[in-house]
């Protein structure tokens, strides 16, 4: 039996190391880690790769359900992707272990509740934008594109993404995306 481990961070300022650490410390033979939203499957290359590997008798670690999925449809159709490859899923900080009766329970409701978490976040955010457009205070996106050449230009001259980012008005990951889309750019060209 081979303890494959997934650990998830919903975006580049936030960190999977701890969960990394309580992965290992809980037996995992290796994590497969990655900074990408939940709330989808796309894009989750880790997530694949560990699904592509697993095999009869393994065992699936994450700290919390939530770290595989924030919505009941796709957590279902995770979990369903281990079971059919013989595996089992265990959370280590939550009574979830899909060999038992009543951790397949917990872990179907656990699903529930993030999606359920994941929908009130939205209304809060929409809510938000709605109180700030009524104050005039709500600005939105730059309404000028910010292309990958402006965001290169400005780190060929030796700033770092944080100060790019407050400049041209945009986060740091989509900094960060168009600094990557630059370079394989770069590397196609070459």
């Amino acid at each position: 039996m081979t303890i494959w481990a997934y650990a998830r961070a919903s975006s580049a300022d936030q960190d999977t190391a701890i969960q990394e650490a309580a992965l290992k410390a809980a037996g995992a033979h290796k994590v497969f880690a990655e900074k990408r939203s939940g709330t989808t499957r796309v894009g989750r290359e880790q997530l694949d790769l560990m699904l592509s590997v697993i095999s009869p008798a393994d065992l699936v670690l994450v700290t919390r359900v939530d770290r595989l999925a924030r919505s009941v449809h796709d957590l279902t159709g995770i979990a369903a992707e281990i079971k059919s490859k013989g595996a089992s899923l265990k959370a280590i900080e939550q009574p979830v272990d899909t060999t038992t009766a009543a951790g397949q329970c917990f872990y179907q409701m656990l699903g529930v509740f993030a999606e359920f978490e994941t929908a009130i976040r939205r209304e809060r955010q929409l809510e938000g934008i709605a109180a700030a457009k009524a104050r005039g205070v709500y600005r939105g996106r730059p309404k000028g594109p910010v292309g990958a050449a402006d965001v290169r230009r400005l780190k060929a001259q030796g700033i770092g993404a944080t100060e790019i980012a407050k400049r041209v008005g945009l986060s740091r990951a989509h900094v960060y995306r168009l600094l990557g889309e630059a370079e394989a750019g770069d590397h196609e060209d070459a």
